[in-house]
């Protein structure tokens, strides 16, 4: 199998329709079943978002354990020499959080599809709706890169440090504490915000480059600073991962349990 040129880490569907017939692109859809089945991108295989995520109630959007990863990425085909490129319909929160699992097992070769499903049938793009099923193959998912991950204790030690930027990408009033999600509502302290939904145009296509880094900047973050993104479950959150990653930020850590897990332990500091 040739190596196909290395993916950029965003991919617009022009560039998307000459990697169909590519062997070593393993085209992942994480829109819902219902909407897999009524027409995917051709080739595309479906993986259920559930399957991305492990939860310990009340804490949510935690990452699954290596062993169940490597049932999941083996279920799909993945090899250590398959490129991936991840879409969905829903503003590509579930795509990154893939993107994001893969950078954590130190599989770099991703990339996000710009707009998802809704920019490649608006690109003329075709659908199909043969349910495709994959060969197994035997991937081996170990978390090989914990520089992509900030755990709880991880961000106890940073909380105030100056070249740490603590980002929030909430709504306004979940970062406010008007609107609840948690037994505490406010943020992390230290925590700046900055919705998910800024960094998209009204297409959900990412905003150009030159306005996403005023947004961060404006915000005190900056290339220079480690970076930790968070939300309610590393969902919405996983995009600004991504975000930031295609920005060329060479630091930056999701927090897999996220306000799920941060805002429902009495234990852990809170900034309202």
């Amino acid at each position: 199998m040739s190596s196909a040129p290395n993916l950029p880490l965003l991919i617009e569907p022009a560039s998307l329709q000459a990697c169909l017939a590519d062997p070593t692109v393993l085209l992942v859809d994480l829109c819902d079943p219902a909407r897999y089945a009524a027409g995917h991108i051709p080739g595309a295989v479906s993986l259920d978002y559930a399957d991305l995520v492990r939860a310990e109630p009340p804490a949510m959007g935690l990452l699954p354990t290596e062993k169940q990863l490597s049932d999941v990425l083996s279920r799909l085909g993945l090899t250590a020499e398959r490129q991936v490129i991840a879409y969905d319909n829903q503003g590509s929160g579930r795509a990154a959080r893939l993107l994001w699992t893969l950078a954590t097992l130190g599989h770099p070769q991703a990339a996000l599809l710009n707009g998802g499903l809704d920019a490649w049938v608006a690109s003329g793009g075709s659908l199909e709706t043969l349910n495709r099923r994959p060969a197994r193959s035997a991937y081996l998912a170990r978390f090989l890169s914990p520089a992509a991950i900030a755990d709880r204790d991880y961000l106890l030690t940073r909380l105030g440090q100056p070249d740490v930027a603590l980002l929030d990408v909430r709504t306004p009033a979940e970062y406010a504490g008007r609107d609840v999600r948690a037994a505490r509502g406010g943020h992390i302290p230290g925590a700046v915000n900055l919705d998910w939904t800024a960094a998209m145009d009204s297409q959900r296509r990412f905003q150009p480059d030159a306005v996403l880094r005023e947004l961060f900047e404006a915000r005190g973050v900056t290339p220079d600073k480690e970076v930790i993104v968070y939300c309610q479950t590393h969902h919405r959150s996983a995009h600004t991962y991504w975000v930031l990653r295609h920005l060329g930020y060479p630091t930056v850590r999701g927090y897999p349990g996220s306000w799920s897990q941060w805002g429902n332990d009495p234990d852990l500091p809170v900034e309202v």
